[in-house]
C-alpha cells in the first residue's frame, strides 16, 4: 500500500520529455535562475562525466573549461529547475565515470571521440 502510494507520487514529479543523453556527450543544460523576483533561463555547456543514482535521485556531472579552470556542476535530473537538456555532440567512451577529465589540461580536457555515425548504402 505504502509503495503504491510513494510510486503514484514520484510519477508526478518525473521529467516529461525523456532526456536521451550518454556519459562522453556534450551537452547544453538550460537551468531557471532567480534573481530578485525575475526569472531567467542560464546555460551550462560541457562534458558529461558521469550519471548516478536512480529514479527521482538520478544526477549528472557536466565539466566545462572556463577561463583556463575546470567548472564541475552536479544536476538533478527531474528537477523543475532544469528547464531542458539539448544534445550538442555525441561522444564514445569506455567507461561509466569520466574523472580522467580533471587531470587533463587545455584542449585534451575537453577532448572525448565522437560518435562515428554508421551510414549504410542503399541496396540495389
Amino acid at each position: 500500500m505504502n509503495q503504491a502510494l510513494l510510486k503514484k507520487i514520484q510519477s508526478e514529479q518525473f521529467r516529461k520529455d525523456d532526456a536521451k543523453f550518454n556519459v562522453g556527450d556534450s551537452v547544453k543544460v538550460h537551468t531557471k535562475v532567480v534573481e530578485g523576483d525575475k526569472e531567467r533561463i542560464q546555460i551550462f555547456s560541457g562534458v558529461v562525466m558521469g550519471k548516478r543514482g536512480g529514479g527521482l535521485n538520478e544526477t549528472f556531472t557536466v565539466r566545462r573549461i572556463s577561463y583556463g579552470e575546470g567548472v564541475e556542476r552536479i544536476f538533478p535530473l527531474h528537477s523543475p529547475r532544469v528547464d531542458k537538456i539539448e544534445v550538442e555532440r555525441e561522444g564514445q567512451v569506455r567507461r561509466a565515470k569520466l574523472t580522467y577529465l580533471r587531470k587533463r589540461v587545455g584542449k585534451g580536457a575537453t577532448l572525448v571521440n565522437e560518435k562515428a555515425k554508421k551510414i549504410v548504402a542503399p541496396k540495389k
